[in-house]
């Protein structure tokens, strides 16, 4: 993407996503009678899956990409447990495992570039649907229709956000997660610009405020 002088960098697209997804846990767990906090917390994942796409186009190394999200997974599999069923259950996985599998089908379109076997792509691909579905993961195969959405767009800016607004009311209908769709505005406003780092930061960010999450629930409850 050709960078402009205007617009947002991706460091403040991590900062609305982020905020928008404490409003969303904290709405999902402290305060589930407002209906407005989820509404809001709806713009994170999709964000996240953009931003995740960019990373990937980017990254010198796209397998040590892959398993910093692995890693990341596995560390806020727990923190997800006690903040959403206050005890340990694996039954539903954490969002980091779905933007994992995102990037292993990534990963593997980026190898089908250098002439592999797109036949093997396609298997990644719904191996991963199949197992974010199996595994419970936040959002599922859907979220990982967002990441290649995403992907298969990389160049088209509005035709990508218009089809991802078009995918996600095919997916969820007049639900909720309809309010996803405004996630659009600010990618739209995108400059191609990365802006500050602070990588671990935004990564250590997930399991920090669910872990608080759990403590203010205990506290008030």
């Amino acid at each position: 993407m050709k960078e402009q002088g205007f617009g947002v960098s991706g460091f403040t697209l991590k900062c609305i996503a982020m905020a928008c997804m404490l409003v969303d846990h904290t709405g999902a767990v402290l305060f589930p009678q407002y209906i407005q906090l989820r509404m809001i917390g709806r713009l994170s994942f999709p964000i996240y899956c953009f931003l995740l796409v960019e990373g990937a186009v980017h990254t010198k190394n796209i397998r040590r990409y892959e398993i910093r999200l692995l890693a990341f997974a596995l560390l806020s599999e727990l923190p997800f447990d006690l903040a959403f069923y206050t005890r340990p259950d694996f039954r539903h996985q954490n969002v980091f495992f779905t933007l994992f599998l995102g990037l292993l089908v990534v990963g593997q379109y980026q190898k089908q570039r250098e002439k592999l076997n797109s036949g093997l792509t396609f298997v990644v691909a719904v191996a991963c649907m199949a197992a974010a579905e199996l595994l419970n993961t936040d959002y599922g195969a859907a979220g990982i229709i967002f990441i290649l959405l995403f992907y298969a767009l990389y160049e088209r800016t509005v035709l990508k956000q218009a089809a991802f607004v078009g995918m996600n009311f095919l997916l969820y209908g007049f639900s909720v997660q309809i309010y996803a769709g405004f996630a659009a505005l600010p990618m739209l406003l995108y400059n191609g610009k990365r802006g500050p780092s602070m990588k671990y930061f935004f990564y250590l960010f997930y399991p920090l405020h669910l872990l608080g999450i759990y403590f203010l629930c205990k506290i008030m409850y």
